[in-house]
């Protein structure tokens, strides 16, 4: 239990910054020098002394597995956790459009020359992006501009929305 507690808690820097860089350095920074220190400890160890730095070891790298495998869905998760209070108030904040688009802000975004994907939250009031959140075909949806390949419930009323590649909110390509 306090492996995966470890685990995560030194994922949340690396899910606050951007996807790209956090994934990176997790993996080619955090995973080697933890398993480089759980090792050395289970070197000067004797006998059955080394099992517990070795099953931590294990337990170590298959939580970085199972974060690494839901990467989005853990990063969204936490950034919610971290920041819905600020974003809630910037999407709130916004005055009705009057054309009946959700209200919406950028949430994530990634990408490398000109292919960018951008992710939006959005905010629901009629809660009625929750029928189509956990489908995994491409949509248009009344109040989204663009067909989406990706909508995930953040919590009732608040959705990460994600676009294609090189479609934005005011541009669907």
């Amino acid at each position: 239990m306090s492996v995966a507690a470890v685990t995560l808690l030194l994922l949340i820097p690396f899910v606050a910054s951007s996807p790209d860089l956090g994934a990176i350095v997790y993996v080619l920074i955090t995973l080697p020098v933890v398993s480089f220190i759980l090792c050395r400890i289970a070197l000067r160890k004797t006998g059955r002394q080394r099992l517990p730095p070795l099953l931590m070891l294990a337990a170590f790298w298959a939580g970085s597995a199972m974060a690494m495998m839901n990467y989005s869905a853990v990063r969204d998760a936490t950034r919610w956790f971290l920041w819905s209070r600020d974003y809630k108030a910037k999407v709130l904040s916004q005055a009705d459009s009057g054309n009946a688009e959700l209200r919406h802000t950028e949430w994530d975004g990634w990408g490398f020359v000109g292919m960018d994907t951008v992710v939006y939250l959005v905010f629901d009031p009629g809660d009625s992006l929750a029928t189509i959140s956990n489908d995994h075909s491409a949509v248009r949806f009344e109040g989204i501009p663009c067909r989406v390949p990706r909508i995930r419930r953040l919590e009732s009323h608040w959705y990460a929305v994600m676009f294609y590649t090189d479609t934005s909110w005011g541009h669907c390509g």
